[in-house]
């Protein structure tokens, strides 16, 4: 059977593993991929919460902004990653908006196939369960270092949460992400930001070259204390 656009998105999704063929072909024939291009607006707060939306390619940032304008960012998606799961668990508007950093190609799942995936799979509720659990501890830690942390750890924990099996199970130790990107994701401007990897660098964290960075200590990133 040659293989569609869309089962080779599906690919790179731990959850899409564990189903029969017959829920594969189900699957295929709801799901719908979009391309976002940089800039643009994934889903906006306050927007009904109609589809599971996963990342084939490209880079997102899930964030809000405050009555007085300021912008709190909560994490960066990457490849083989998926948003929203506990949204369509609730009858209410989406609580934060997600923005492509990059041209980002996405698939998205109608919610009555995922209440049908829920009521039909035992192994996508136990990945549901676990994904829910990382994403948990991932918000907690950002409410530790955003509070208790200077920039440059900051920016230490911010591209060690991008490095999470189940939230972005297809990102790789070299990671294309420019500057701004990482700015953007751990709330701090590009200037600062180079500074703070600038200072990872020099402990043997990373390696930064033109428009990527390289992990060399992924485990020292997620303890970095500066």
């Amino acid at each position: 059977m040659m293989e569609t656009p869309i089962r080779s998105m599906l690919a790179k999704s731990i959850w899409a593993q564990a189903l029969t063929e017959d829920q594969l072909a189900r699957i295929e024939s709801e799901m719908y991929s979009r391309k976002i291009p940089a800039g643009g607006f994934v889903c906006r707060k306050g927007d009904p919460v109609t589809h599971w939306i996963g990342v084939h390619e490209g880079l997102l940032k899930m964030s809000s902004v405050s009555p007085e304008g300021k912008t709190v960012s909560f994490a960066g998606m990457a490849n083989g990653g998926w948003l929203g799961e506990g949204s369509l668990l609730k009858e209410e508007p989406r609580k934060y908006d997600v923005v492509a950093l990059r041209d980002s190609e996405l698939m998205y799942m109608p919610k009555a196939t995922y209440a049908w995936l829920l009521d039909n799979s035992i192994p996508f509720n136990r990945f549901l369960i676990t994904q829910l659990n990382e994403r948990l501890g991932l918000f907690i830690s950002l409410v530790e270092y955003d509070r208790m942390l200077e920039p440059d750890a900051r920016v230490a924990r911010c591209l060690a949460a991008l490095f999470n099996p189940y939230l972005n199970p297809g990102i790789g130790l070299n990671l294309q992400i420019s500057q701004e990107e990482v700015g953007n994701l751990s709330g701090t401007s590009r200037q600062r930001a180079n500074q703070a990897l600038q200072v990872l660098e020099k402990a043997g964290l990373l390696k930064v070259d033109y428009g990527s960075i390289t992990i060399n200590d992924l485990a020292g990133l997620r303890q970095f204390h500066g």
